[in-house]
């Protein structure tokens, strides 16, 4: 296992103004998930902790500085219920979150309106809006959406990232350091084979991606959900999936199943002000759009 741990002192102490609003997805560090390694600290700014009664429970990604995108399926039977949560924002092990972190409250959660509640199900996404403005810093930025340009062919390696269990049943050991996992993208009509369910009962939907390895072994688990599948565009990195579903974790042939962040972009731009677009266009110098 590689392990490449920078000392929180080599980080560039330079302080990004909260209100202006920082190039998104590129990290400002000097240059568990099941399987595997731990991440270097502020290796991705954007990772939140979305804490419920002060527990971690689930992940999601900064977008701005009053909004987050995660899974809507975190919030299932709570979701009128914000005082119930807290997000924890530039922690890199939730033991030692660090004076750098930040705490903020949930004024209120907008889950996809064609969500079903149902485990599985389309559409597992919801923002959420922080109470009030976060500073910017090293430790906290926000990540890119990706615009229309953006295609993910089968065996683009992404990555995702997360605090969950090691295993099932297995939660991550203390201090609870960030756990990254590289993964390849699935063809989405391999996937759709694999978790066939029968005529009429497709399992993996228009709006899912997945990721991950059919031998099993290595996939996100329990306490990940809503957290990132972030593939590197040039040199940011964009945020294409949302960590939603999957049978068991790291079990043979049931890849992990992402909510398509190219499929609800349109979406989450419609609500988000401020939210950042990164592409594959052609010429470099028209890489920007917001």
């Amino acid at each position: 296992m590689l392990r490449a741990l920078l000392p929180s002192a080599t980080l560039g102490a330079a302080h990004i103004p909260g209100e202006l609003s920082p190039d998104c997805g590129k990290p400002q560090q000097l240059n568990r998930v099941v399987g595997g390694e731990d991440s270097v600290d502020a290796q991705w700014p954007w990772i939140v902790s979305i804490l419920k009664n002060g527990s971690h429970h689930c992940a999601g990604s900064l977008l701005t500085n009053r909004w987050v995108v995660t899974a809507a399926h975190c919030f299932k039977s709570s979701v009128d219920k914000p005082s119930l949560f807290s997000v924890l924002l530039g922690a890199w092990q939730l033991e030692n979150p660090g004076l750098r972190s930040q705490r903020v409250g949930i004024a209120w959660v907008l889950p996809h309106p064609k969500y079903s509640w149902k485990e599985g199900t389309r559409a597992d996404i919801a923002l959420v809006r922080l109470e009030h403005s976060i500073q910017f810093s090293e430790r906290i930025l926000p990540i890119c959406l990706p615009d229309s340009s953006v295609r993910l062919p089968p065996n683009t390696d992404c990555w995702i990232a997360g605090w969950g269990s090691i295993r099932d049943g297995v939660p991550l050991p203390r201090p609870q350091t960030l756990q990254k996992l590289k993964v390849p993208i699935i063809d989405s009509e391999v996937c759709k084979r694999l978790y066939w369910r029968g005529a009429g009962q497709e399992a993996i939907t228009e709006d899912m991606l997945c990721a991950g390895y059919l031998e099993g072994e290595r996939d996100a688990c329990l306490g990940d959900s809503g957290g990132p599948l972030m593939c590197q565009m040039g040199d940011s990195w964009l945020l294409t999936g949302i960590i939603s579903w999957g049978e068991g974790c790291a079990e043979r042939n049931r890849p992990g199943v992402y909510t398509s962040l190219l499929a609800h972009r349109p979406w989450v731009q419609r609500i988000v002000q401020g939210v950042q677009l990164r592409g594959r266009l052609a010429d470099r110098g028209d890489t920007r759009s917001s």
